[in-house]
Order: C-alpha cells, then sequence, then structure tokens
C-alpha cells in the first residue's frame, strides 16, 4: 500500500464525520421541524461546512503522488481537518427531547467560537502549502482565504441576523467562486 492511501484513511474518517455531524444535523431538525425556529444563516452555513468537507476531500487528492511523507506533512492536514470537524459540530444545535429549538440563538450563542474555527482553518489550509511545499501559495489562492478570513472576522464583529445573513450569502458566493476558479478540476 502505498503512504498516501494510508495516511488518507484517517482524513477520510474525520471528513466522514464532519459529513456526518451535519447530516444529523438536518435528520433532526427535520424530525422536530414542529419546535424548530428556523434561521437562513445557520442552514447555509451548514451547507458550507459540507461543501469545505467536499472540497478539502477533493484537494487532497491531488497528494496521492506524493512519496516522501514525514509526520509534519500528515500533522498539517490532520489539523486542517480536524477544524473542519469542528465547524460541523458547532454549526447546528443537539436537538434536545420536545424541547424548542432556536437555529439562530444556538449560532448566535456559537458564533464566536464557529468563525474562530474558521480563521484556524483557513490558517492551517495555508500553512499546508508552506509545509507541504516549502512556498507560499499563488496569490490568487492567498486573496481567497484572506476574504474568507476577513469576511469571518465580520461574523465574529456582527451580530445582526441580516449582517449574519449577508455573509453566509457573501460565503456561498466566494466559496462557489473559489471552488470554480482553483478547483474545479483535478
Amino acid at each position: 500500500m502505498d503512504a498516501f492511501s494510508y495516511l488518507s484513511v484517517l482524513l477520510s474518517i474525520i471528513l466522514g464525520l464532519a459529513v456526518t455531524q451535519v447530516l444529523q444535523g438536518y435528520r433532526a431538525l427535520l424530525l422536530a421541524r414542529g419546535r424548530v425556529r428556523a434561521d437562513p444563516a445557520a442552514l447555509i452555513w451548514s451547507g458550507l461546512v459540507l461543501l469545505f468537507a467536499a472540497q478539502a476531500w477533493w484537494a487532497s487528492f491531488g497528494l496521492n503522488t506524493r512519496t516522501d511523507w514525514d509526520f509534519a506533512d500528515f500533522g498539517i492536514i490532520l489539523i486542517q481537518m480536524g477544524l473542519i470537524y469542528m465547524l460541523s459540530a458547532l454549526v447546528l444545535p443537539d436537538v434536545p427531547a420536545e424541547e424548542r429549538v432556536d437555529l439562530a440563538g444556538h449560532f448566535d450563542r456559537h458564533r464566536k467560537a464557529f468563525f474562530l474555527f474558521l480563521i484556524a482553518m483557513l490558517t492551517s489550509s495555508l500553512a499546508k502549502d508552506l509545509v507541504l511545499q516549502h512556498r507560499l501559495t499563488s496569490p490568487l489562492n492567498l486573496a481567497f482565504h484572506l476574504l474568507f478570513a476577513a469576511a469571518a472576522v465580520a461574523g465574529i464583529l456582527f451580530r445582526g441576523r441580516k449582517a449574519q445573513l449577508a455573509l453566509a450569502i457573501f460565503g456561498v458566493a466566494s466559496f462557489s467562486s473559489y471552488v470554480a476558479i482553483l478547483f474545479a478540476r483535478l
């Protein structure tokens, strides 16, 4: 077995757990739909977390030809995947039996931690290029990362529901552009 196949198993498990976390959140919300006060921003961010996981998995395939691995190489990727999982763990609430669920209230309570994990994930993504390639990322990739980080800082600073919805919509537009421009093909 080649090194990438071996190492990618743990990374795939972590991303699978992240996807499962969000999908189980959707299931719980659907089953409790009569008790749920929906919030479009939280739902949009949860969809983006799924896209982050898919893009990370997609981009990791580019490492399949790498033969020279050390623990720092693996560790930086592992950190990024763990941070994606943490985003998935915060974005939707656990749904208690027979209690009302307020998505906006949940997201607001965990908003700062969510966006700090997003900034940490973006930082680990940039560090990944430095550790694996021994060089800084491309200017376009850096620009997108800085744009996402600025949106995350705005998410921490601006609490209002309209601002959070605008940031979530901006996140969809910018992340879709990011994937289309930089990761459309393997």
